[in-house]
């Protein structure tokens, strides 16, 4: 704010004085951004995590860890804040003072425990752990699951009854039996890289984004599971080199246009003992999500075609010859495009209707079906339902975030089945809630782009009974830096779309000088960087950017979420096209802007921003002069099933689509300083698209800076890690930006 009142001074100021104006701009006491002080956590923000509802609604637990009790559950009080009492500690559990609870499961009545300790990690969001299980009223040593000796376990779950736990061995189905200590072995042809059961393989996980493969009917009598026969998926090779020989990891990961798992689900009746294979329409390609209804013999199964624009719901009906389960088909929706599969469903207690979200009128909405197929739409306008939060049987509300206020918001409201809407906070900004069982209470959380989150504790009402963390710490530390407001702003493309953007602008910024540019992008389906919350460490980043002298913006291009089906569905079959458009149309803007030169403005993108800067680098060299990709796909032959062809078809179906849009395709167009960066244990964005990336370049000729993270996944993190590539990041965009 100085730089902006010095201009305005009078040409009779003496020198002496504009001079000593200038030296106070400089010696103040605001302390500097590093990247030391933002991958250490100086600047992160507290929150309020792990907090489990109990039936009652009015208590919760959470975990806790001291240094004299170890890992511990506590219970509160939503009402009071109060600690209850601590209802076990890692010390009490096991007799094994180094083992710690990392997890925790309450069986339906609340009696008994199942804690998870001793968790290594396989994927995304699956992992390998130890069971116990404690009762609460006998208060005696947890009790193993299972016989260890013979592996870890996976998706261990209660049955509604908490007399048997379900869970995953070696690819295998096993129920223990509480009461006897007897274990049943459901299924017997589990076999790594070949056969699983009870789980999915790393596709579904990913794509699909759910690893439990197995579901308790309503009354314990029957047990769902999935059964992937992936022998015929090819396999991905990753070399570790930890050790003294690299290790080669090998596993199952099916690319664009290559074969998928089959994929059966089976139902395990306790009674008989026997496994029923539900039979579902052959056409189906996928089976993203089975769920049983309120009926505990009726299991709902979705499927997909393998272009995923035809998503069917069928229900468990009976059984056909040779043990198979017949289904009937209650819901069928089709599309020029695709449907993206989620998990906005809640079966009602009438037994004959479900509250589902479709696209069906160009946005995204929640719908009343029935099984008869008569539809009843409860929300609408002009605006996308981004997730349900809950439905209060006893007032007959679904809570759900919305982006009703704008695709840069997102608030939270309630509805009813005549189509009344309520918001709760009518507050600017980013609303997120965690209800209690009975919605008696919820922990609310607000931010926007320049406050920490606001963590509250409110009634039924919405009133704020009080608060539970502020992040004041937080603020008061960021007042000792000179912080630059996020602002938001919009601009036109070239074809007339106005597209949502925001800027950080240097301390200090004076509108006569011209300053460089750095665009941080992301730019892909489900993902928007413009977004009216607060941005944690990457924030922090911009803010060092900032302060070094640098203009950071972004922007949401075409393809993004949260503007309805035609904006998001507009880049399909040609992923990067329209994008690339987009980002060359904005750093055009940027360089009318009298105050930023037009032949200093850089890019940076990570995974799909990755794929977009590289694109930028070569399709757009006439306006970016420098740009930084990390984990980018470089071709989308290379990236797995579910996620390329939902957008992009196969590449034996739309060779240009893929073809026209490879960064490894336009690699000779390539005129700015580029640094390209991957990790060589990403199993998600394959080492082999830089590789592949690098290869191009070296053919084309080109100068580039390459980095490779030695056995680091797509997050690239681990000790120093975030500090060295942030540097290392920091130093290129100071030679070349």
């Amino acid at each position: 704010m100085i730089f902006q009142m010095h201009k305005h001074f009078s040409k009779t100021v003496t020198l002496s004085l504009a001079l000593s104006t200038f030296l106070l701009c400089f010696s103040s006491s605001a302390q500097t951004f590093s990247n030391e002080k933002i991958w250490s956590g100086e600047f992160r923000s507290e929150g309020v995590w792990g907090v489990r509802s109990m039936a009652s609604g009015t208590h919760y637990t959470t975990s806790d860890f001291d240094e004299a009790e170890g890992s511990s559950i506590v219970k509160y009080s939503y009402k009071s804040g109060k600690k209850v009492k601590t209802i076990v500690t890692s010390l009490q559990a096991f007799e094994d003072a180094r083992e710690y609870i990392t997890d925790y499961l309450f069986s339906a009545d609340e009696r008994f425990i199942l804690l998870t300790t001793n968790t290594n990690q396989l994927y995304r969001h699956s992992f390998y752990a130890d069971f116990y299980i404690y009762d609460t009223e006998s208060k005696e040593l947890a009790k193993p699951l299972t016989d260890f000796s013979k592996g870890q376990q996976r998706l261990a779950a209660f049955s509604p009854s908490a007399d048997k736990v379900a869970f995953v061995r070696s690819n295998n189905v096993f129920i223990a039996n509480l009461i006897d200590g007897t274990e049943i072995q459901v299924t017997n042809d589990g076999l790594a890289n070949s056969i699983i059961n009870g789980a999915t393989d790393w596709v579904y996980e990913e794509e699909f984004g759910d690893d439990n493969g197995m579901k308790w009917s309503p009354d314990g009598e029957r047990l769902a599971y999935y059964r992937f026969n992936e022998s015929a998926v090819k396999e991905m090779n990753m070399p570790m080199y930890g050790g003294l020989y690299p290790e080669l990891i090998t596993f199952k990961y099916p690319k664009a246009g290559e074969v998928n798992s089959d994929v059966q689900v089976y139902i395990h009746e306790l009674s008989t003992g026997l496994n029923h294979e539900v039979a579902v329409n052959k056409s189906a390609h996928y089976l993203p999500r089975f769920f049983w209804t309120n009926d505990a013999e009726q299991l709902c199964i979705f499927t997909m075609n393998r272009h995923q624009n035809d998503l069917r719901f069928y229900l468990t009906d009976g059984e056909f010859p040779n043990n198979r389960i017949g289904t009937k088909e209650i819901f069928k929706e089709t599309t020029r495009t695709y449907i993206d599969i989620h998990d906005n469903l809640i079966f009602l207690k009438d037994g004959t209707s479900f509250l589902w979200t479709s696209e069906r009128d160009g946005f995204n909405h929640i719908y009343k079906f029935d099984y008869a197929g008569n539809v009843q739409q409860l929300t609408k306008g002009e605006w996308d339902v981004v997730e349900f939060m809950g439905y209060d049987e006893s007032k007959k509300k679904i809570y759900f975030s919305s982006s009703m206020k704008g695709p840069t918001q997102q608030h939270l409201h309630s509805v009813d089945f005549d189509g009344n809407i309520i918001t709760l906070d009518e507050s600017s900004g980013h609303h997120s809630a965690d209800f209690s069982a009975n919605f008696s209470y919820r922990i609310h959380n607000h931010s926007d782009a320049n406050t920490p989150p606001v963590y509250t504790l409110r009634d039924r009402k919405g009133s704020v009974v009080r608060t539970l963390k502020s992040n004041e710490d937080l603020k008061n530390t960021l007042s000792e830096y000179d912080y630059s407001a996020k602002e938001f702003f919009s601009f036109t493309n070239s074809t007339g779309t106005e597209l949502n953007c925001w800027k950080i602008l240097p301390p200090g910024f004076d509108a006569d000088k011209e300053y460089p540019v750095y665009v941080a992008i992301y730019g892909g389906p489900g993902v928007n960087t413009v977004t009216d919350s607060w941005g944690g460490s990457n924030l922090m980043w911009y803010q060092y950017l900032a302060q070094e002298g640098y203009i950071v913006v972004s922007v949401d291009p075409r393809g993004t979420p949260l503007r309805g089906r035609k904006f998001e569905h507009s880049t399909y079959k040609e992923l990067g096209k329209l994008e690339t458009e987009d980002f060359i149309d904005f750093a055009k803007y940027l360089g009318d802007q009298e105050y930023i030169d037009a032949d200093r403005i850089g890019i940076q993108g990570w995974s799909y921003g990755g794929f977009m800067t590289l694109l930028c680098m070569t399709k757009g060299a006439e306006v970016y002069s420098a740009g930084i990709s990390v984990a980018p796909v470089t071709n989308w032959k290379y990236y797995d099933t579910v996620y390329t062809e939902r957008f992009m078809q196969t590449p034996q179906e739309n060779k240009s689509g893929y073809e026209d849009n490879s960064p490894v395709n336009h690699a000779e167009k390539l005129e700015g300083a580029l640094l390209l960066v991957h990790g060589s244990g990403d199993d998600n964005v394959h080492f082999q698209n830089s590789m592949e990336m690098v290869n191009a370049l070296v053919d084309a000729n080109k100068d580039f800076d390459f980095f490779a993270y030695p056995d680091r996944n797509h997050g690239i993190y681990g000790g120093n890690t975030r500090i060295h590539l942030f540097n290392m990041m920091m130093d290129f965009v100071k030679e070349n930006f």
